[in-house]
């Protein structure tokens, strides 16, 4: 076994308030004397069940972490912290997803809040070598009229270069709203040249994916692992080449599968679909994008398949041609190495 910490890699599903460290959590309580929720003081994952009062608690811890970015310099110190935590993990590419209407009212509007995240990406991008891009996502319990004035911010800043935007996404609670309402939100950011990166099929199932493959044309499916219950429709994702973003910490924390060995990543892997693991918010669960590795590791994944869940991670970014084959002929090194005494141990 190898080291999964020296596995180049690309990090596609991170939100930005969850990327913060427990240790910057703790410290900005204090300095406010805030109060924090038992889970974070005892530093133990979340654990809810799949419904709506578990999303409540969950959604209300994520808020209490959220309320504490409350100026640039700490939305700064997330973004580089979150690259600095990637490059250790031998992560070559992040790409941090975003709502700016959460910090707008302390830094002067929605326009200087994403100012100052794709700011910091590029400076995190030059202090630690990992390509930081932005992901731009409107959130399910705001009205789809937010989501348009949002695409259209993003696309403004658009590009194909750390420090840019690159996709505009939909996160939050999956049971909020119709999915087809924010069709047009997506249709601009589309014709703006942004990827779609929707969530879906995480607390709710194939039915919920097909909605938002229908409406959204995803490029990626942020989540997206409830699609391994219909085989047609798993088939169908990699007929069309739509990549899922898996969060298997973030799964059984959020009560969509009990256990750890319950994530059916083998069942994704073995229809063919392109995987890229994601830490999701490991704030609130505790589990970066090592253990990421380290759980498909433990669901039966040798070397040979860790290697082409990171390829998968590799191709499903939104790179540069020139990046993806630098890191693609990494991973071929990665392999071709010989386990260190150390990792097989």
């Amino acid at each position: 076994m190898r080291d999964l910490a020296t596995l180049p890699k690309a990090h596609l599903h991170l939100h930005f308030t969850g990327a913060m460290r427990l240790d910057t959590l703790t410290e900005l309580a204090s300095s406010t004397r805030s109060r924090l929720p038992a889970s974070f003081l005892e530093g133990d994952p979340l654990r809810v069940p799949a419904d709506r009062r578990g999303w409540f608690r969950f959604q209300r811890a994520y808020d209490t972490a959220r309320a504490l970015v409350d100026s640039e310099e700490v939305m700064r110190r997330i973004v580089l912290e979150a690259a600095i935590d990637d490059a250790s993990e031998g992560s070559r590419r992040l790409e941090i997803q975003v709502d700016p209407t959460s910090y707008a009212p302390f830094v002067g509007g929605i326009t200087p809040a994403l100012e100052v995240v794709l700011d910091a990406a590029r400076q995190a991008t030059v202090l630690t070598g990992v390509e930081v891009a932005v992901v731009v996502a409107a959130s399910r319990v705001r009205h789809p009229l937010d989501a348009r004035t949002l695409a259209r911010l993003a696309v403004r800043y658009a590009g194909d270069q750390p420090g840019s935007v690159v996709g505009f996404g939909l996160s939050n609670d999956e049971r909020a709203g119709s999915t087809s309402s924010w069709a047009p939100a997506f249709d601009i950011a589309r014709r703006g040249g942004l990827a779609s990166l929707p969530h879906g099929g995480e607390l709710l199932g194939p039915e919920h994916v097909r909605a938002v493959v229908s409406s959204l044309r995803p490029t990626r499916l942020g989540h997206g692992v409830r699609a391994s219950e219909d085989a047609r429709l798993l088939d169908q994702l990699v007929r069309d080449g739509t990549s899922l973003e898996v969060c298997p910490a973030s799964n059984v924390s959020l009560g969509v599968y009990r256990q750890r060995a319950d994530v059916p990543l083998q069942t994704l892997l073995q229809h063919g679909a392109q995987v890229a693991l994601g830490a999701d918010d490991p704030l609130l669960f505790q589990s970066r994008l090592t253990d990421q590795y380290q759980i498909a590791r433990d669901l039966g994944c040798d070397d040979v398949t860790l290697a082409e869940l990171a390829r998968g991670s590799i191709r499903a970014s939104l790179a540069s041609p020139t990046s993806k084959r630098t890191w693609l002929a990494q991973v071929d090194d990665w392999l071709a190495a010989e386990p260190s005494p150390q990792a097989a141990a």
